[in-house]
Formats: C-alpha cells, sequence, structure tokens
C-alpha cells in the first residue's frame, strides 16, 4: 500500500510517502512541504498549495492519501487556513478517485507513538524510527505528513474489516416490512338525543 499524508496548511503544507503493509517495515518514498508567503492572496496560495500537491501525487502515484482531520482551535484564522488546505488536498485526491482518508491528530500519535497525547518531538522521534531514517523530518509539518500515512496503513486493514462486517451484517438482517398506515378510526355513535 502505497500512502500519501498530508499535514495540511496554508504556509506549510506537510506531504509524505509511506509504502508497505501492516506488520511489516516500511519505507517512505518522500517526505517534504508546499509552501506559500504569507502575504499573497489566498487565491494564489490555494493554487500553489494545489499545484504542489498535485506534482507529488503525479511523481508518487499513490493508492490512498490520508489527510489531518481539522479539529478546533482557539485560533480562528488558523483553523481556516488549516481547512482549506485540506479541502484542496482533498479534492485533489477524488479528482483522480484516489480515496480519502480523515484522522484525528490524536489517532495519528496513538498509532504511531502508544500515546494520543505525544508532542511533536515524540511524533518525530517515532517516525524516524519507524521508517528507519537517519534523523527526523523537518520541519514537524513533513514528519507529521510521514505520521499520516504510517496512521493510515496501521490503521486501514482494520477499517476495512470493520467496514466489510457492518455491510455483511446489514445484508444478514431481518428486513422488517414497512408499518402500514393505520386505519382511521370509525367515528363514534354519538348517545344523545337526536333532534
Amino acid at each position: 500500500m502505497r500512502v500519501l499524508g498530508v499535514d495540511p496548511g496554508l504556509t506549510r503544507c506537510g506531504v509524505g510517502v509511506v509504502e508497505g503493509v501492516a506488520g511489516r517495515p516500511l519505507t517512505m518514498l518522500g517526505v517534504g512541504v508546499v509552501r506559500t508567503p504569507a502575504d499573497a492572496d489566498l487565491g494564489h496560495r490555494l493554487v500553489a498549495v494545489e499545484q504542489g500537491l498535485e506534482q507529488w501525487l503525479d511523481e508518487h502515484r499513490p493508492e490512498f492519501v490520508a489527510v489531518e482531520r481539522v479539529f478546533s482551535q482557539h485560533n480562528v484564522r488558523t483553523v481556516m487556513g488549516t481547512a482549506q488546505a485540506s479541502a484542496v488536498a482533498i479534492l485533489c485526491a477524488s479528482r483522480r478517485g484516489i480515496p480519502v482518508a480523515l484522522h484525528t491528530p490524536s489517532e495519528v500519535k496513538a498509532a504511531v507513538t502508544g500515546s494520543g497525547r505525544a508532542d511533536k518531538a515524540q511524533v518525530g522521534a517515532m517516525v524516524t524510527r519507524l521508517l528507519r531514517l537517519d534523523a527526523p523530518p523537518k520541519p514537524a509539518d513533513a514528519a507529521d505528513a510521514l505520521a499520516l500515512a504510517i496512521c493510515h496503513i496501521w490503521r486501514a486493514p482494520a477499517q476495512n474489516r470493520l467496514q466489510q462486517a457492518v455491510v455483511a451484517h446489514a445484508a444478514r438482517a431481518p428486513r422488517t416490512p414497512p408499518a402500514s398506515p393505520r386505519a382511521p378510526a370509525a367515528p363514534h355513535a354519538s348517545k344523545g338525543r337526536t333532534a
């Protein structure tokens, strides 16, 4: 399985490609950052992110794209930029028919380090160890992108089995016929005097 991990951001969008299967040694095929100038127009920055991601997709031909799920932060401006870059990544992959998976930061940290509360240094150290690198990838956005790819490779088999089980269960479940509409109640005969 070849996965492009994307740590979305407008100024620095981390990208990393990892190949392998769960339970076997993984291989890093590439890592980097798509950068945009902070003082550029938003539209131009989004186009630059798109062009950068398209180059990575062209070069590495991943089977899956794993993107960090945007979560609420105190800085709304940062969240907006992250969400916009995330949407560009999803769009680029979807346009090519590449399945996209979204993973929360805590899922990624837990998958890679064993703790959903790990800091960036711990994630970088584990990525370095798992991919047998000489040094942690810099900047941290690049290491986070590799962590996303690793997380997806490790979680995808279990997620696929779970989805298959849900589909199989739904297919076996007895279908209950829709309830027939109730006939209107017969009007009660009045017991009063008739005029």
